[in-house]
């Protein structure tokens, strides 16, 4: 029996005016704004609208921000068609968003979460220190063999494990340029450092760890309703007791996507909804397999072509 599967969008899905359109069209959505803002304290809903985008590009804004889009989009889906989930993912910052869509963790909760996370990764390693870059048409087994060699007792590793032939790395910013300079005289010449203010899901995250820790142990994490394939192990996880152990692992972990989607194959998920802003979720589905069928929904045009469908 074919199932579906949810899946939410992280970090660099930003844009100025995610949400507007939605929350002006439905009641449902501007509640979700109003939510976050009370919970946060400021007007995050206006940062989603109107920017301005180098506000919004600030890790400790983009993620309660994206966070705060994909649930509204994910509260007018459910009130305005009949689409359930078998499963939830979500990349990186989007686990909070499964999670809320799982019922694990309240909205008011995961937006001020994601924000203390956002400064914590912004603050455990100073700026310019350390760096990312997307490293294509490179196979895992030699990158990671050109990651040990580019280390020199620095940090750089894979971080993001997106799709056949896309992987980032990450770590100090001296490390992550001898890779690139390693890659490229290996032969490998398409990489590209990231516009990124820290060197996500590394080592060097560890601090963040920390810290997040400390939080997450003052949240409530409820029995989730729908299984959540996690960035950590790319298998199912619906036991509430491990929510916080492994989101506090995700911060240092590589987010092993293309291992996710491929369990979610393994899984008879035989169609993906991306719920939030932008489509790189649904671009990289196409990549890793033909046989799942992609849908986006982030406004008003899109929600229109899936209760249409």
């Amino acid at each position: 029996m074919s199932k579906t599967a949810f899946l939410f969008p992280g970090q660099g899905s930003q844009y100025a005016g995610m949400g507007k359109e939605l929350a002006a069209a439905f009641a449902v959505a501007r509640q979700t704004f109003e939510e976050a803002d009370d919970a946060l304290g400021f007007k995050l809903s206006d940062l989603c609208f109107n920017g301005p985008e180098a506000d919004l590009k600030l890790t400790f804004n983009t993620q309660p921000a994206i966070l705060t889009a994909s649930i509204a989009v994910l509260r007018v889906l459910k009130e305005e068609t009949d689409l359930a989930a078998d499963y939830l993912a979500g990349h990186s910052l989007g686990e909070y968003s499964a999670l809320v869509c799982g019922g694990a963790l309240s909205l008011a909760d995961a937006v001020r979460t994601v924000r203390a996370r956002g400064t914590f990764m912004q603050e455990a390693v100073p700026v310019g220190v350390g760096a990312m870059a997307a490293m294509l048409s490179i196979e895992a087994d030699e990158l990671v063999a050109i990651c040990r060699e580019a280390a020199q007792g620095e940090v750089v590793a894979p971080a993001n494990f997106n799709s056949p032939g896309q992987i980032v790395i990450a770590g100090h910013a001296s490390a992550v340029n001898r890779a690139i300079e390693i890659a490229k005289g290996k032969g490998y010449r398409k990489s590209m450092l990231l516009p990124v203010s820290a060197p996500f899901h590394c080592s060097l995250m560890q601090p963040a760890a920390d810290r997040l820790a400390s939080v997450l142990d003052g949240v409530a994490v409820q029995q989730l309703s729908v299984p959540v394939i996690t960035n950590v192990e790319a298998v199912a996880n619906q036991d509430a007791g491990r929510v916080r152990g492994l989101l506090v692992a995700q911060v240092c972990a590589p987010v092993r996507w293309e291992q996710s989607m491929q369990e979610m194959v393994r899984l008879e998920v035989s169609r993906c909804v991306e719920i939030g802003p932008g489509k790189v979720l649904s671009g990289l589905m196409k990549r890793i397999s033909k046989e799942v069928s992609t849908v986006s929904v982030e406004d008003a045009a899109t929600l229109q072509a899936v209760t249409a469908g």
